[in-house]
């Protein structure tokens, strides 16, 4: 049996409107994961609902994972976006997780996922957000699994910081 793991992970993928950004958690449900999992669940706040989420109705992925809105829905389309291809991707992501074994598949029924997830209020291609919150969630996993990113790659970024939204002037 894997070592139990309580691992941290995240991964943008995508540009632009439609781009994914996914913060994951993973661990054991009767460590500190289980207690915040279940703690998010029970305390929604105006606009940000934790789920949980599914690859279809009345089919959670596993281990059960729990979708929380980096972003209050802000339209009707952005609310469907959240809670349609987002998720979808999500819960995809955690499956190929488990199927390529980022993710032992004993610890399906012991562990519990966290999945912190932005989806902007502009997104207009559904496809496009599936795919890269999919693609995001997979990842975010691999990189908290494996302990990504390594500290010599953290300390060499230091003097060229950016992300999407903002770069410093050189």
């Amino acid at each position: 049996m894997s070592e139990a793991r309580f691992a941290i992970g995240e991964c943008f993928v995508g540009d632009g409107v439609n781009a994914a950004h996914v913060n994951t958690v993973f661990g054991d449900r009767s460590g500190p994961a289980g207690t915040a999992w279940a703690t998010a669940l029970g305390s929604p706040s105006a606009g940000h609902v934790p789920f949980v989420a599914v690859l279809r109705p009345s089919l959670p992925v596993k281990p059960l994972t729990l979708f929380v809105s980096k972003a209050a829905p802000a339209s009707d389309a952005h609310g469907v976006h959240i809670w349609g291809p987002a998720q979808a991707g999500v819960a995809g992501g955690v499956a190929d997780a488990v199927a390529e074994g980022v993710i032992p598949a004993e610890h399906a029924d012991s562990h519990v996922i966290i999945a912190a997830v932005w989806v902007n209020p502009g997104a207009d291609d559904a496809e496009a957000v599936y795919r890269n919150n999919r693609e995001a969630t997979c990842e975010a996993l691999r990189n908290g699994m494996s302990g990504m990113p390594g500290l010599d790659a953290v300390l060499a970024a230091r003097t060229s910081v950016s992300n999407p939204f903002y770069t410093p002037p050189a």
